[in-house]
């Protein structure tokens, strides 16, 4: 019986993967770790956090892969078209991308290139946000009415409640909140950065939603983040621009029949 028993342990060793520094030995054939290793930075990159579980699992699946590709191979599937088309699809996209990461370790972006694109950045946008009330109705009409009630001391929260067709707003009184103006419509951001603290609109506004009727509640200077806290950002956004431009260079220098 213990000779029967170390017989079948033996054969089970035999059988399954042997695992080294090295990496992975799958029938004979040597995985290398460098396998495993990429797999598992792949999943911590996703969020899972490294553990012995993930490496194991991890181990898995380079084992199961090498598997089926050594079957594959049994079959002559690595001498048919599919297999070679797809293969030189997958190396053409994989050059491509080693290119990119190239391309950006060979183009740094200098502290005042981020400084610039920061401070270009900041006068693109609005000094100020708008702490905005509306009411929103179909016709020129009914926005005129709301006008009207107002000015006989109708409360600007109740009749948004009552009337806008904004459903965004209107269960808050109509309250936007503080925007920015650059997020409105042209024809709203106008005339509410044109009113002050308290006013309402004494004609109604149109734009592609219907007719408004605005009160500006508040405004203040705008809150811009600080250079370090976007600078990861902006380097992104400039290494994004240098090399848009560099493809469309490529597009134009190449001949494309």
């Amino acid at each position: 019986m213990r000779k029967l028993l170390t017989l079948s342990l033996l054969a089970a060793t035999l059988a399954a993967p042997a695992f080294s520094a090295q990496g992975i030995q799958v029938n004979g054939t040597l995985v290398p770790q460098a396998r495993v290793d990429a797999f598992v930075k792949q999943m911590t990159a996703q969020g899972q956090p490294d553990s012995p579980e993930l490496r194991n699992a991890a181990r898995d699946r380079v084992v199961m892969t090498e598997l089926l590709r050594q079957e594959a191979v049994k079959k002559g599937l690595d001498k048919s078209p599919e297999y070679k088309s797809e293969l030189e699809n997958v190396q053409s996209a994989l050059l491509a991308n080693l290119y990119v990461r190239d391309f950006m370790k060979s183009h740094p972006i200098s502290e005042a290139e981020l400084k610039a694109e920061y401070e270009q950045m900041k006068s693109q946008m609005h000094q100020k946000t708008y702490h905005a009330r509306h009411i929103l109705v179909k016709t020129e009409a009914e926005a005129r009415a709301v006008i009207d009630q107002l000015k006989k001391g109708k409360k600007f929260e109740d009749l948004a409640r009552a009337k806008s067709l904004d459903t965004g707003s209107k269960d808050n009184g109509g309250d936007l909140g503080f925007v920015d103006p650059a997020q409105l419509v042209p024809e709203f951001a106008n005339v509410m950065t044109k009113l002050a603290k308290g006013q309402i609109t004494q004609t109604p506004v149109k734009s592609q939603f219907g007719w408004h009727v605005i009160q500006l509640v508040d405004s203040k200077d705008a809150d811009f983040p600080p250079f370090d806290q976007v600078k990861a950002q902006l380097e992104q956004q400039v290494q994004g621009k240098r090399f848009d431009a560099f493809l469309n260079q490529l597009k134009t220098q190449a001949k494309v029949q």
